[in-house]
């Protein structure tokens, strides 16, 4: 169901209620092949544009499932940009890439946008070898600056005139790249527009001193506009009474809402008082000189300006014909150019606009035939069976109960509470909660500071995002021995979300750091038991454990202790007749994590076709330290060995098995048993679901299987 409303009382808008489960009729979007379509259309057909733009973006989500608030609301920033840029000519560079499907959309991905993160189908993020209008990949946050400004000098270096324009939400503001590239861009002369997407929001509610800052801006009702000969110009926005900053931020931001006059040179308000223009309120525009000293007067303290931008906003994001005027005028500057504007996340569909954080994302609808809905038998519409918890809610569980009894603990998330499971914490113990916004950096280092003062920190980050913390890792925790713990979620494949955000490095990186303890849990009991078990370790530790749910095991919440660097024997099967050939007799399986399940299932049908084998299948736990004693075992019996890991082969958890055989066997003059590796092999896993991933890499129980029989033939 659609409706209508009104805009700054300019354009109809067009807002849903409900995602289209048909294709809606898009007679303006169906003619866009290109960004060059765009060219032909009025300022007044880009709203009718944008209309059909969202409504495609409703249906093909709800098809695919995917990102979803953040690209609702960049419609009109996305299509303001084609529009006036010249793409791919002029380089436009999306951050992160959560917001880009508008930009896939209007760049001949139109009809493919259903395949959205599916096997085969488009990548969740730009993909340079997706599309020439893709100029850089991303996944991570607060890169686009950056990416922009190498554009930028590379491109005037090789003679090139053409823009490059970087699109960064405030949320990757946060993030201190972001703030070294600018201030790069100022000290290289740069040409580079920087437009800053501002919603007040990253996956959750923005944090911190710079998101009042932008709220201290957005408040003022003031903005810094640019006429046609490109000079800034004062004038005054209206601002709603309904904006979810003004709502979020009064209590933090009221100095902005006071009368600015009190603030300026006595000179100036008695030439404001001439103008008859005393108030806020009361201002439209003012002459050039008047404005350009107010612009400085009022506006001393904005970061942008005081880096040495050129800053211009804030404006309406939704209103594409001012966007696009903006966007005429910036384009002819040179220099560092800023320009501010405020959207709103899930814009245009009405739960996600009241709602953002749940609808960050959302999965795909299942369509319902009637008539089948209709024949399905009364006795059989039974409640689905519960699903096994996810990991991550097994973490905000063990957190919660650890805290009601430990008051040391303290819990870091670089804006990642819900994702990590942590917003029951947030509420239930709020003066040991931290969320430092996207920096990952000042996380880790954070969270060292905290321990020398005696609390036991927890730092809750996904797997690909700890990579961005690996010096402050090494140097600020364990080089001093700190007692840190780190929770690692989002470890292993990641199934639709695909290589950006693939946990598959941290075993590798992180076991060379002398001090480090890494687990590695097989179910939900035990990662809940590890997570106590490294928490009540001295020094610095880590839980790494995968995305999604568990398969139902139990959790016993007595808090276990499993001893450090120890296995366990997860099942034995026994040979069941006699040897007659020169097949293999004893094969030890090592496994680590969730893959001792596909070990047992694995070992118990290669039994069968290799009845004189018996099979050991040991789950890890920990792949530092490892379990000496035992592989001293299975050396000295010349038991072949077979490790299995969801991670990176090349600097895994099997490779430190390696190390450990090759030095005893050399030590003790042993011969080194056959032995084969099974992970993830030396390349990057495309997009799929989580079963298409492990089938890619033979990780799967088919896929190990055939990989066994190498050592079993």
């Amino acid at each position: 169901m659609s409706k209508t409303k009104i805009a700054n009382q300019k354009y109809p808008l067009k807002t849903f209620d409900t995602i289209p489960m048909l294709k809606p009729h898009t007679p303006l979007l169906d003619g866009v092949d290109s960004p060059a379509d765009l060219k032909k259309f009025s300022t007044a057909q880009l709203q009718q544009l944008a209309d059909e733009l969202r409504e495609f973006l409703l249906y093909a989500t709800g098809v695919s499932g995917g990102h979803f608030g953040s690209n609702l609301g960049v419609v009109e920033l996305t299509i303001a940009l084609h529009y006036v840029f010249n793409s791919p000519k002029d380089q436009i560079v999306w951050d992160v890439g959560h917001q880009a499907y508008p930009h896939k959309i209007l760049t001949g991905r139109r009809d493919k946008l259903t395949t959205i993160r599916s096997q085969h189908g488009l990548t969740a993020f730009p993909e340079r070898h997706e599309s020439e209008y893709d100029t850089f990949g991303v996944g991570h946050s607060s890169t686009a600056i950056s990416a922009g400004l190498g554009m930028s000098l590379a491109m005037r270096y090789l003679g090139k005139n053409d823009k490059v324009v970087s699109i960064v939400g405030d949320g990757a503001m946060t993030g201190g790249m972001a703030f070294e590239a600018m201030n790069d861009a100022v000290q290289q002369n740069a040409d580079l527009i920087v437009v800053l997407n501002d919603n007040d929001m990253s996956i959750s509610q923005a944090t911190g001193g710079f998101s009042k800052h932008l709220a201290t801006l957005w408040q003022r009702g003031l903005a810094v506009d640019i006429d046609k000969n490109g000079d800034a110009i004062f004038t005054k926005r209206v601002i709603s009474s309904e904006d979810r900053r003004i709502r979020h931020y009064l209590h933090m931001a009221n100095e902005a809402l006071d009368d600015w006059t009190s603030r300026l040179p006595n000179k100036i308000v008695e030439k404001l008082a001439e103008k008859g223009i005393p108030k806020p309120s009361q201002l439209e525009t003012l002459p050039e000189k008047i404005a350009n000293k107010l612009i400085d007067e009022v506006f001393p303290e904005n970061l942008f300006k005081a880096i040495g931008f050129q800053y211009f906003g804030p404006f309406d994001g939704h209103d594409v014909a001012k966007l696009t005027q903006i966007f005429e005028r910036v384009k002819q500057l040179q220099g560092a150019v800023l320009v501010h504007v405020h959207t709103v996340k899930g814009k245009g569909f009405l739960p996600a606009e009241c709602d953002p954080i749940t609808y960050h994302a959302i999965t795909k609808l299942k369509k319902i035939n009637p008539a089948q809905e209709k024949s399905v038998p009364v006795d059989s519409q039974k409640p689905a069976p519960t699903p096994a918890k996810k990991y991550s809610q097994v973490f905000g569980e063990f957190i919660c109960d650890k805290a009601a009894t430990d008051k040391q603990l303290m819990a870091i998330t670089p804006a990642m509470a819900e994702g990590s499971g942590m917003t029951e914490f947030a509420k239930r113990f709020a003066s040991q909660f931290f969320d430092v916004a996207i920096a990952e950096q000042h996380a880790v280092t954070l969270a060292g500071g905290m321990a020398t003062q005696g609390v036991k920190p927890i730092v809750a980050i996904y797997s690909t995002f700890l990579q961005r913390g690996y010096d402050q890792l090494i140097h600020d925790v364990a080089l001093q021995n700190l007692n840190v713990m780190f929770a690692i979620d989002r470890a292993g494949l990641v199934g639709e979300d695909g290589a950006t955000h693939a946990g598959v490095f941290d075993i590798a990186f992180m076991r060379t750091v002398p001090n480090m303890v890494i687990a590695c849990p097989k179910d939900e009991n035990e990662c809940y038991n590890l997570l106590n078990t490294c928490y009540e370790h001295i020094g610095p530790a880590a839980v790494r454990y995968p995305r999604g749910n568990g398969i139902g095991a139990e959790i016993d919440k007595n808090q276990a202790m499993y001893p450090i660097g120890k296995a366990a024997l997860e099942q034995t099967i026994e040979a069941t007749a006699a040897d007659t050939s020169n097949v293999a007799k004893k094969v030890a399986v090592l496994a680590f994590g969730t893959m001792v399940k596909t070990a047992v299932t694995a070992c118990q049908n290669l039994a069968e076709t290799y009845p004189t084998t018996t099979f050991f299948v040991y789950n890890m736990r920990f792949v530092k330290p490892l379990d000496s004693e035992l592989l001293d075992t299975l050396l000295a019996q010349n038991c072949s060995i077979v490790t299995l890991e969801e991670h990176q082969v090349m600097g895994g958890a099997g490779s430190a098995v390696n190390e450990y055989l090759v030095a005893q066997a050399a030590k003790t003059s042993q011969a080194l048993p056959t032995l084969i590796n099974i992970g993830i092999p030396d390349k990057y896993i495309a997009h799929g679901s989580p079963e298409q991933q492990l089938a890619d890499c033979e990780l799967d129980v088919a896929g190990v299987v055939k990989q066994m029989q190498t050592i079993l033939s």
